[in-house]
This record gives C-alpha cells, structure tokens and sequence, in this order.
C-alpha cells in the first residue's frame, strides 16, 4: 500500500500575556505554516470567541471537502473526454453543538455549478459526481452525508 505523508505545524498566537488564565484572557488566533508555502491566519468561529476576520477550522473543512472533490472530477472529466470549463462551488456544513460544548459535523452539502463544453455530455458529467465522491479522500474519511447538487451547463447555453 502506498502512503503519503503530510505536515504542518500550527502556532497558537493568542496569548495577551496572561495565557490561559481564563476563559476571556487570550486570543483564539493560531497560525498555520507548511513548508514552503503562505501561512494561513486563523481563529475559532466568532461563536466561540473567535475572529470573524481570520479562516476557523471549519470553514476549512468544508472547503477541503469541496477541494477534494473538485480535483477528483476535474481528473475524471479529463479521462472521460468531458471539457470542463468553468467549476464554482458553493459548498456549506452544518455541524451541531451539543449541551457539553463538543459537537460534530452532520452534513456537508456541494452545490457546484460547471460549464462543459459539450451539451451531449451532461448525462455522463453528472454522474462523475459519484465517482469523484467515491475516490475523495475527505469524504471517505469522514463519518457523516456529503452530498453533492451539481448544477452542469453547456457553454453554448
């Protein structure tokens, strides 16, 4: 079996000088740094104290799920001879809190609109929607539904 390794380091940046003393005394900010690439700034959700400004850790999930999957299609559109043009996706999770504070993600949702080039071929870019899903590293990786809306245009349309 073949393995991939992956690294990052993540840096908590909140300390105001008191570290954690309580509740309030620090900052939510961390920074994220992989080698030989841009540091990511970011936060807990603003729900939980955090910066409305920087990328949370959520928010990042979705987007590498969406991520994840748009690669996956991309590369079965080009074996399967489907000219892919454009691919937007707008992409949500929900995840539920519960009382003790912890919760989980119950959904994620991909709702990509793409353009192809041939209108004959809708039927068949549709369905690579599954086989993408199925090959996503992500999502096979987690323990909850994502679905996936694909919206598919020709671009003579």
């Amino acid at each position: 079996m073949k393995k991939h390794h992956y690294q990052t380091k993540t840096i908590w940046t909140g300390n105001r000088g008191h570290g954690t003393k309580s509740y309030h005394a620090y900052d939510r900010h961390f920074d994220i740094k992989i080698k030989n690439k841009p540091t990511i700034h970011g936060s807990s959700d603003p729900a939980f104290s955090g910066d409305p400004a920087c990328h949370n850790p959520e928010e990042q999930f979705v987007a590498d799920l969406s991520s994840c999957h748009m690669l996956w299609y991309l590369h079965l559109c080009a074996t399967q001879g489907i000219v892919v043009t454009s691919y937007v996706d707008t992409a949500s999770g929900v995840m539920e809190e519960n009382k003790d504070g912890s919760g989980q993600f119950v959904e994620v949702v991909l709702r990509p609109e793409i353009k192809i080039e041939k209108e004959q071929m809708i039927h068949q870019a549709i369905h690579l929607h599954k086989s993408a899903h199925e090959y996503c590293f992500i999502a096979r990786s987690v323990n909850f539904p994502v679905r996936c809306e694909p919206e598919i245009k020709a671009v003579t349309e």
